[in-house]
């Protein structure tokens, strides 16, 4: 699996559909992607939502993604993520 990280924005439509109605679908989608949550917040600031999710390939990464600014109208940016450990790791010898 690999740890992507998801950031979003709401526009002003996502934020007329706000409710837990709405995250429990998005749950589901992840999950139909075959993606596992590891973090959800929401946030202050630049953006309003803030996730850590994992995924057997950028694909289903990609699709789920789309997916979600498709169901919720919120634009998501969607990054790949490497714990420092495994950075060091990769990086050692350079």
């Amino acid at each position: 699996m690999a740890t992507f990280i998801m950031q979003g924005r709401y526009t002003p439509q996502a934020l007329q559909e706000i409710s837990a109605h709405r995250t429990e679908e998005a749950l589901k989608l992840i999950k139909k992607n075959k993606g596992e949550v590891q973090l959800m917040y929401a946030t202050l600031g630049k953006n309003d939502l803030l996730f850590v999710l994992d995924f057997p390939s950028l694909k289903e990464a990609l699709k789920t993604s789309v997916a979600l600014a498709k169901l919720t109208g919120i634009a998501f940016a969607t990054e790949p993520a490497l714990p420092v450990d495994q950075f060091d790791k990769l990086t050692a010898g350079l």
